[in-house]
């Protein structure tokens, strides 16, 4: 059973978003996702700065079974990413909530997360 955490919204491609109390966005990996790729061995996200469109490839995760591209759930500006992930990307697989997230946004639109689906509803997605 994966682990869905309730106050976080999720993509129908497996990654997920939390927007923090300053406003911003942060962006990962479900533990569905990750559990799926295997032993994660590198990730790849767009440098600071960069603004992205909802739906649009932010990224590339690989593990030993695979690689996988990274959907934007929102869209924003990226305002930091995760380097620590260039040196431990296995993070991802053992706090894919936590210290393995991704990048944080700032979104274009406020509202854009609701549009997401709440833990139950990923729940009931990913069976």
């Amino acid at each position: 059973m994966s682990n869905v955490p309730p106050n976080i919204r999720y993509a129908k491609s497996h990654e997920w978003l939390r927007v923090e109390a300053d406003g911003t966005a942060t962006v990962g990996i479900t533990d569905y996702a990750q559990a799926a790729l295997g032993d994660i061995t590198f990730v790849q996200v767009p440098k600071v700065g960069a603004t992205l469109q909802a739906g649009e490839t932010f990224g590339v995760v690989e593990s030993v079974k695979a690689a996988s591209d990274l959907y934007l759930p929102v869209a924003g500006t990226v305002v930091a990413v995760n380097s620590a992930l260039d040196s431990s990307p296995e993070t991802v697989n053992s706090a894919p909530y936590d210290g393995g997230w991704m990048l944080k946004l700032k979104l274009i639109d406020a509202a854009a997360p609701g549009g997401l689906m709440d833990a139950a509803d990923y729940t009931t997605l990913i069976g």
